[in-house]
């Protein structure tokens, strides 16, 4: 027994950090951040710090009806999202909600059947709530690294977290499902915006906390997003205000700035995972 017990203390010991490595993995981090807003270090940085086109925080004139789709693990929901005014908070949401599990071949097949699966979904939850007649306002909440072109244009650069559904990378996320739902052919919606659940759930919570300016995601993945100056923001024109930025920072050590870190158990399993070398 105490052979046992102290041999997991000492395997426990490893992964123990001092305050000293611990402040100089923040030292790191803060710097790939930092190169990763920069124009002419963003390429190399492993932290890539996207802009996600969310320039404001909303001040609630946001009303009416909305579909709300999250696609990010294993499970795809989709929601029935009503925003309306209420005395006392100036507004309120009631939501009826629908959990799709993603078979395995639908996330390692192709685009076109990842897509028309969501399309499916979508369908099938509109039936059950009386709504295929209804063009709602749809906005996507998709969580893997994403460049942004606008609030309702991105192109998945990589897959993360068990997807590798081929030709989706270098495409339009929007796209693909507005494609989908196109081939279906039995709804209509209108794609407002795709964020990332990071910046999704900071938006929530800001809506009951005005101060809040940092989402973060532990679940599947790990995952942050802040309001950054826009002057910092480089890969976007303009100087004035505010945007939120999707770090991106599960892919830190990605260009080995966490080598003298690692243990063997963390490179046992980065060799067997789907992308090994990335989101370390």
């Amino acid at each position: 027994m105490n052979h046992h017990f102290f041999y997991s203390l000492q395997i426990l010991s490893e992964f123990l950090l001092s305050k000293e490595d611990l402040e100089e993995v923040m030292r790191r981090m803060r710097r790939e951040m930092e190169r990763g807003l920069r124009v002419e270090t963003h390429n190399e940085a492993s932290v890539k710090m996207l802009p996600t086109y969310v320039r404001s925080t909303p001040e609630g004139s946001e009303v009416g009806d909305f579909l709300a789709l999250d696609l990010g693990g294993t499970n795809f929901r989709v929601m029935l999202v009503k925003v309306g005014e209420d005395e006392e908070r100036g507004w309120k949401v009631e939501t009826k909600h629908h959990m799709y599990s993603i078979p395995e071949d639908t996330m390692t097949g192709t685009a076109e059947m990842l897509f028309d699966y969501i399309a499916g979904c979508i369908s099938d939850f509109l039936d059950k709530h009386n709504l295929k007649h209804k063009k709602l306002p749809l906005g996507f909440t998709f969580s893997f690294p994403v460049r942004h072109e606008d609030l309702d244009k991105g192109i998945l650069l990589n897959w993360t977290k068990g997807f590798k559904a081929s030709g989706a990378e270098g495409n339009n996320v929007v796209g693909l499902l507005r494609d989908a739902i196109k081939r279906r052919g039995d709804f209509e919606m209108d794609v407002v915006a795709m964020v990332n659940d990071t910046v999704a759930t900071m938006i929530s919570c800001y809506y009951e906390d005005h101060s809040c300016e940092v989402g973060m995601i532990v679940g599947t993945g790990c995952n942050a997003c802040y309001m950054e100056e826009m002057h910092k923001v480089e890969l976007v024109e303009g100087e004035e205000g505010r945007m939120c930025v999707n770090t991106e920072w599960g892919a830190f050590g990605d260009n080995g700035e966490l080598e003298d870190f690692r243990l063997e158990y963390d490179r046992v399993i980065d060799e067997t995972s789907l992308n090994p070398g990335h989101q370390l």
